[in-house]
């Protein structure tokens, strides 16, 4: 039986990227995103390279009812989903109080509540299989607060403890829980989210490819957490030992900068 991963923000970044992997390891593929457009370029385009079959289902899984509707639509299609990345997001940068409220309300639903639900669904059927697995896209973000990007961190914080608690139910069940803490990486997610010119991005960008190559990695080993970067994974280290007020202070001037 082949296998399908479903692919979530599969239109641009980390999610176009994840998917050629994916099917150049062998797997068929979902795809889903807003822009259908850009769903049926990559789909056209794995089929060429990889011989892979490419599903594309375009959907807004911060609205009400989309991962729902979703999981009907793969049914479906007779299709199965053996791996999930769960890697659809998006940030913001400005001051809490002058960043839009509903956009605020679609990041909690897009970066948690979608993911929480996506899980949710494709996860008894692994336990029944006793194989599969979900990767989690989190960020560097998730191990501080944020100032000037206080619901993008913690929507960020939620994932990684969400994560890690799926990490251990299923254990022994066959099935993988990995959680992907990437620090600022060159894809068009700094441009929408407004961080581009940051201290961070100028400071500590790194490369997509090999984001998603310790992501795969990580779920491959069944790894709980697995930041991306040497420098990432030191500075989420100190982080334990460093003082909550000097620690949103420092994530602070990174973001206002």
């Amino acid at each position: 039986m082949a296998q399908t991963a479903l692919i979530t923000g599969a239109s641009a970044g980390l999610g176009e990227k994840f998917a050629i992997a994916l099917a150049a390891q062998g797997s068929d593929v979902i795809l889903t995103a807003r822009r259908a457009d850009r769903l049926e370029a990559l789909a056209k385009r794995i089929t060429g390279e990889s011989g892979q079959q490419a599903h594309v289902i375009a959907s807004d899984l911060a609205a009400p009812g989309a991962v729902a509707a979703l999981m009907t639509e793969i049914s479906a299609r007779g299709l199965a989903v053996h791996t999930l990345i769960n890697n659809a997001g998006f940030g913001a940068r400005g001051p809490f109080t002058e960043l839009g409220g509903a956009m605020q309300s679609d990041m909690i639903d897009l970066n948690c509540r979608a993911l929480v639900e996506l899980s949710h669904a494709v996860l008894p059927a692994m336990i029944e299989r006793g194989a599969g697995g979900i990767l989690n896209v989190a960020s560097t973000a998730a191990f501080q607060p944020g100032p000037w990007m206080a619901v993008y961190y913690a929507s960020k914080a939620f994932v990684l403890s969400f994560s890690e608690a799926l990490h251990e139910e299923v254990r022994g069940k066959g099935v993988r829980v990995a959680c992907l803490c990437p620090g600022a990486t060159k894809t068009e997610f700094a441009d929408l989210a407004d961080m581009g010119e940051t201290r961070l991005f100028k400071m500590f960008a790194g490369d997509a490819d090999a984001v998603v190559r310790d992501g795969l990695a990580a779920l491959k080993a069944n790894r709980a957490v697995a930041v991306s970067g040497m420098v990432n994974a030191v500075m989420a280290g100190a982080i334990r030992f460093t003082p909550r007020g000097l620690a949103r202070g420092i994530a602070g001037a990174m973001q206002k900068g």
